[in-house]
């Protein structure tokens, strides 16, 4: 099974912290030259250059508001002008707000809508023409599209996501000619920065309900990332695939 990536060029947005981060330093580690992509984390995003560089790997940090279309198609010119190609696109990036649907906001929703499924699909749509024949495309989702929420406070950004699940199954036969496979890896729970304001009692509700009894780490979702980025994926195309250690 053929697993390096050695020679492909990828840009994987959000990957200053993170499942990000964990995913850009997976791909590097497998051989592929890695932008890091960021809205406004800079020196995070150099420290992931930095350790993806310190570890034999190629890398460079790119700041794109992946909210902002112009900014989207000047992160894919700048990776050609940097790397000279483009093989993989992880859509990463996301934001979300732990919002009552009653007290949602029109910019709440709008701010969500807009970098997790408008952000994505214009990525797509400035990658592809600069990607090489039988590139990779890799969304990452959420379990929350398929599992049935304690809450109702992650509705919005639920629904974001699985906008992206519907992206690929609509583009993978359009890109399937060119031997491009599209995907989206629907993690679990997992411990990040980002959720550790998020209350015990939510997280021991989720353990509850989880197959292995724990919550997933982000090496975990990049390993699955990886994977569909490598030749041994090459059959996989338009699936949404769940890393969520057994969430139900």
């Amino acid at each position: 099974m053929n697993l390096s990536l050695a020679g492909r060029v990828a840009i994987v947005t959000g990957a200053s912290r993170g499942i990000g981060r964990a995913i850009a330093e997976g791909l590097a580690s497998a051989g592929a030259s890695v932008i890091v992509n960021h809205r406004a984390s800079s020196a995070q995003a150099d420290e992931v250059v930095a350790a993806i560089e310190r570890s034999g790997g190629r890398a460079a940090a790119i700041q794109a508001d992946m909210a902002n279309v112009t900014d989207i198609y000047r992160l894919v010119s700048a990776t050609i002008e940097k790397f000279g190609a483009l093989d993989i696109l992880v859509n990463n990036a996301g934001v979300g707000h732990r919002t009552e649907m009653s007290d949602m906001t029109e910019k709440e929703f709008d701010w969500t809508m807009v970098t997790n499924a408008r952000g994505p699909m214009f990525a797509i749509q400035a990658a592809v023409p600069c990607m090489r024949d039988n590139g990779r495309i890799i969304n990452i989702s959420s379990c929350g599209t398929h599992v049935a929420q304690i809450t109702g406070l992650l509705a919005v950004y639920q629904m974001s996501k699985g906008a992206l699940e519907q992206l690929a199954r609509c583009y993978m036969k359009e890109l399937g000619v060119r031997g491009i496979t599209i995907n989206s890896v629907l993690p679990g729970f997992v411990e990040t920065e980002l959720a550790s304001d998020t209350p015990q009692e939510y997280k021991d509700a989720l353990i509850r309900r989880t197959a292995l009894r724990r919550l997933g780490t982000a090496e975990e979702i990049a390993a699955a990332v990886c994977f569909l980025a490598s030749d041994a994926a090459r059959w996989i195309t338009g699936e949404a695939i769940q890393v969520s250690g057994g969430l139900a």
